[in-house]
């Protein structure tokens, strides 16, 4: 799982990979529209969906009706893991902070008791 989170980052974080993940949200498309909607070589792009294909981001399926047509949808399974882990890293910070919140408010709770006590005192 580390390996493939440390690809699917990498591949998120070159702007034209995470543009074309932007372009397959709506639908499946072919290699060519890809390029041309991000104003891309074929060979570009060519080169970025070989690199979103190995991190598991996106497929490659076969027309029916062209044997050589190619279009390219996104991979669910992948994006469910990544947002299963997503998941666990706020269930971890949602917790830390929780127990941070309650560290904080026992302080402020002894303190203000120490205060009123120490008024107290005084008079």
């Amino acid at each position: 799982m580390q390996q493939q989170l440390h690809q699917v980052f990498a591949a998120l974080g070159e702007p034209n990979r995470l543009a074309v993940i932007h372009l397959l949200r709506d639908q499946p498309r072919r290699p060519a529209d890809i390029a041309d909607a991000l104003s891309l070589s074929r060979p570009l792009t060519s080169r970025h969906l070989r690199v979103l294909r190995k991190s598991g981001l996106i497929e490659e399926k076969t027309l029916e009706d062209d044997a050589r047509g190619r279009v390219y949808q996104l991979q669910q399974e992948t994006f469910s893991q990544l947002h299963d882990w997503i998941e666990q890293l706020e269930s971890f910070w949602n917790d830390q902070l929780q127990a941070f919140k309650q560290h904080a408010e026992t302080k402020s709770k002894k303190a203000n008791k120490k205060k009123k006590s120490a008024r107290r005192t005084r008079k």
